[in-house]
C-alpha cells in the first residue's frame, strides 16, 4: 500500500482533468502532477535517499507542496510537516529529532529572522531556480515504479507538542491515512471530481491530508494566492472556480461569517462560494456555529480527531447541525457528534474502565486511524496505546445516542486559533528572563480565538518587570502565536499542598 497509488490512478484516469489551481489559474493536470512526482522520485533515488529516509516540508501553503509530499510517496520517503508559524529554531529540532536528510522550504519563513536550517544534505526553496528547473519539466511517460511499501510503513510523521514542552513525532500510515481518506466520504462529506478543496489552513496539519479523499475523487486543489485566510479572496474564488471545501478552526468560520453578514451576502449567494466547510481542531461554541448556519446555510460539518488519529474521532453532519425539530437539537450543537466508522469511541475512568452514559472521563480512540506510536519515544507510546486504545487525555461523555460532548482536557492544552500551546513551553522560556522568579501559563476564554494565552508572572524580591522584554524573548525562541497575549504579575501563585501549581484556580481568575 502506498499513497502515490492515488495519484497514478487519477493521472492513468484521467491525465489532462485539472488538478492543482493556484488561485483561478491551472498549475497542474493530474498527469502532469503524476509526471512531476515522478521526475522528483527519481531526484531522491539518484541522490542515495532510500525508503523510510525522512524529508521535511517547512513551507507556507504553496501549490508545489502536494507535489513533493506525493514524490516523497512514489520514492517510499517519509514526509515531515513543519508548522509554517515556527520559529526556525524550533523546526530545526525537529529536523534533527526526525533524522531528516532533505528540506523543501518557501524562503519567506527564514528571512524573517536570518537563521538558516542546518545538518541537512539539501535543501530547496520551493520558488528557487533550482526548483523551478526541476518543475519545467518535458512530457514523460509513467514508467517509473511506485515504491512499494506497507500499509504499516510509515507516511507521515507529524510533530505534535507535548506537556513536557518538547514536540513528540506522531507516526501515521499509509493504512492510517487512506483510513481517513475513505472516512471522509461516508462521514464527512460526498466528493465528486468537479469539487474543489481550498487550502486556508496550514497544509502541514489536517487541511493538508485532506488532499488525499479529495485526490480519491479526482477533484481540484486550491491554493489562495495570498497562501493562508482571507475571506474576500475565498468567497470571489468561490464563485469564480466553483463552490469550495475547506477545513477551518472555528476562528476562521467566525471570520467567514462575519465577512458574509458584513457584505449582507444571503445564504444562497454564499453557497456559490462554499460547498462544506469541515471545522475541528478547537471548541466550537453553540451560539457562533448557529449564527454560522443562519448567515451562510448548511455548509457545516464538525469533526474532532488528533494528530494521533488524523482527522478521524467523531464527526457532526450537516444533517444533524439542521436537525433542528429533534428533542436534544440544542445538546447535540454542543457535541462533537459520533464516532466515525472506522473507529470505536469509549469513555472510562483512569484505570481504563468504561463509564456509564453521562458521567465524564477520558475519551479513548481505536481504529485503522490510530498512529503506530510516537517517534523514538517508547514510553509515551506504551502510555497513550493501552491494549490497543488511544488515550485521548480529552475529558468527556457520551449519551445513549452515541453523540460524544468534551467537558476538560486532562492536560493543560491551550487552543489558540486551531493551533496547539502547551504552556510548559512558555513558561521555560520566560523563567530566563531577568527579575521572574515563577510563572504560570494558562488559557483565557477568547470570543475570537477561542482561547488567548496568558501568563501569571511572579516578580523576584526588588525587581520591576518588564512586559516589552518579556515579549521580545518569546519572539526569540518560540513561535509568534505562542506569546502570551497579556501578562498579569502577582505575588504568588496559588499551590496545593504538595507545591503544585493551581491553574484551575488561576482561570477562575480571569472569568
Amino acid at each position: 500500500m502506498n499513497l502515490a497509488h492515488l495519484l497514478l490512478r487519477q493521472a492513468r484516469m484521467a491525465p489532462e482533468r485539472h488538478a492543482i489551481l493556484n488561485g483561478t489559474q491551472l498549475a497542474a493536470t493530474h498527469g502532469q502532477w503524476a509526471q512531476r512526482c515522478q521526475h522528483l522520485a527519481r531526484q531522491f533515488q539518484a541522490a542515495g535517499l532510500q525508503p523510510g529516509d525522512r524529508v521535511a516540508l517547512f513551507m507556507r501553503n504553496h501549490v508545489r507542496y502536494l507535489e513533493v509530499l506525493f514524490a516523497a510517496w512514489w520514492a517510499g520517503l517519509v514526509v515531515v510537516p513543519i508548522n509554517a508559524k515556527l520559529h526556525v529554531r524550533e523546526a530545526q529540532w525537529i529536523i534533527d529529532n526526525a533524522q531528516a536528510r532533505w528540506a523543501f522550504v518557501t524562503a519567506d519563513i527564514t528571512s524573517d529572522t536570518g537563521d538558516n536550517l542546518t545538518g541537512l544534505e539539501c535543501i530547496i526553496d520551493v520558488d528557487s531556480a533550482q526548483a523551478n528547473a526541476l518543475w519545467q519539466l518535458p512530457v514523460s511517460p509513467l514508467d517509473t515504479p511506485i515504491t512499494e511499501r506497507q500499509p504499516d510503513d510509515l507516511a507521515w510523521l507529524f510533530y505534535t507538542s507535548g506537556t513536557t514542552g518538547r514536540p513528540k513525532g506522531v507516526m501515521i500510515t499509509h493504512r492510517n491515512l487512506m483510513t481517513m481518506g475513505l472516512a471522509y466520504f461516508n462521514d464527512v462529506d460526498a466528493l465528486a471530481p468537479q469539487d474543489t478543496i481550498a487550502y486556508a489552513a496550514p497544509m502541514s496539519h489536517g487541511a493538508g491530508i485532506y488532499a488525499i479523499p479529495h485526490l480519491m475523487a479526482g477533484a481540484r486543489h486550491l491554493v489562495p494566492p495570498s497562501g493562508g485566510f482571507d475571506p474576500a479572496e475565498l468567497f470571489a474564488l468561490g464563485q469564480q472556480v466553483g463552490p469550495l471545501s475547506m477545513f477551518a478552526a472555528p476562528t476562521i468560520v467566525k471570520r467567514l461569517v462575519d465577512h458574509a453578514e458584513a457584505a449582507g451576502l444571503s445564504a444562497q449567494t454564499c453557497g456559490r462560494s462554499f460547498k462544506t466547510v469541515v471545522y475541528g481542531g478547537a471548541p466550537m461554541y453553540a451560539a457562533d456555529i448557529q449564527r454560522a448556519l443562519r448567515v451562510m446555510g448548511p455548509r457545516f460539518v464538525q469533526i474532532y480527531g488528533q494528530g494521533e488519529s488524523p482527522m478521524v474521532g467523531t464527526a457532526l453532519s450537516r444533517q444533524h447541525l439542521q436537525d433542528t425539530a429533534h428533542p436534544r437539537h440544542q445538546e447535540r450543537l454542543a457535541s462533537v457528534g459520533v464516532a466515525q466508522t472506522p473507529v470505536r469511541i469509549r469513555v472510562t475512568d483512569a484505570q481504563g474502565h468504561e463509564l456509564p452514559l453521562g458521567e465524564v472521563g477520558e475519551v479513548l480512540i481505536r481504529g485503522d486511524s490510530v498512529m503506530a506510536g510516537y517517534w523514538r519515544n517508547p514510553e509515551a507510546t506504551a502510555s497513550a496505546i493501552q491494549n490497543g486504545w488511544l488515550f485521548t487525555g480529552d475529558m468527556g461523555c457520551l449519551d445513549a445516542d452515541g453523540f460524544l460532548t468534551l467537558k476538560d482536557r486532562s492536560k493543560d492544552l491551550i487552543i489558540s486559533g486551531g493551533s496547539n500551546i502547551y504552556p510548559r513551553e512558555i513558561e521555560e522560556v520566560l523563567l530566563h528572563a531577568p527579575g521572574v522568579a515563577e510563572v504560570a501559563v494558562v488559557g483565557a476564554p477568547d470570543a475570537e480565538w477561542g482561547e488567548v494565552v496568558v501568563a501569571f508572572v511572579v516578580p523576584q524580591a526588588g525587581h520591576a518587570i518588564d512586559m516589552a522584554a518579556l515579549d521580545a524573548l518569546c519572539l526569540q525562541a518560540i513561535a509568534r502565536f505562542k506569546r502570551p497575549k497579556r501578562y498579569e504579575v502577582v505575588s504568588s501563585l496559588p499551590k496545593n499542598n504538595y507545591g503544585k501549581v493551581l491553574k484551575t484556580e488561576l482561570r477562575q481568575r480571569l472569568g
